[in-house]
């Protein structure tokens, strides 16, 4: 008997500094599923590109004398989720500022690529 496939999720992640109380939730949320054996992948666009700056990551917290959004960001990623972020155009990307957990920097184009495949997607 074979296994079933696991469900394919994208959670696209468009929250950023500006709204640091819902910056926890996707990656809680990724972690929570990929624990499921769930294949999680989280996009980071708009605001939420910011995120992927280890400064950034590293001092934003959801709530105060919580976690750091890092923190959320590990859990995710040592449950399994694949981090990508958009290339935004015209905006140069310094990639040694990044956090470690940045699988891929990828285009708008792949991200319309990955709603029409994935089984789920979420925007949070």
């Amino acid at each position: 008997m074979s296994q079933p496939e696991a469900q394919r999720v994208l959670i696209i992640v468009s929250s950023g500094p500006s709204t640091p109380a819902r910056c926890a939730a996707p990656f809680y949320t990724a972690t929570l599923l990929a624990c499921m054996d769930a294949q999680v992948t989280l996009f980071l666009s708009g605001e939420g590109i910011r995120l992927a700056q280890q400064d950034v990551a590293d001092r934003l917290y959801a709530a105060e004398g919580g976690e750091p959004i890092s923190h959320f960001i590990q859990q995710a990623k040592e449950a399994g989720a694949r981090l990508l972020m958009c290339r935004a155009p015209g905006v140069p990307i310094d990639e040694s500022t990044l956090i470690a957990e940045v699988d891929e920097i990828a285009s708008g184009g792949e991200l319309a690529r990955m709603i029409l495949e994935y089984e789920r997607v979420l925007t949070l």
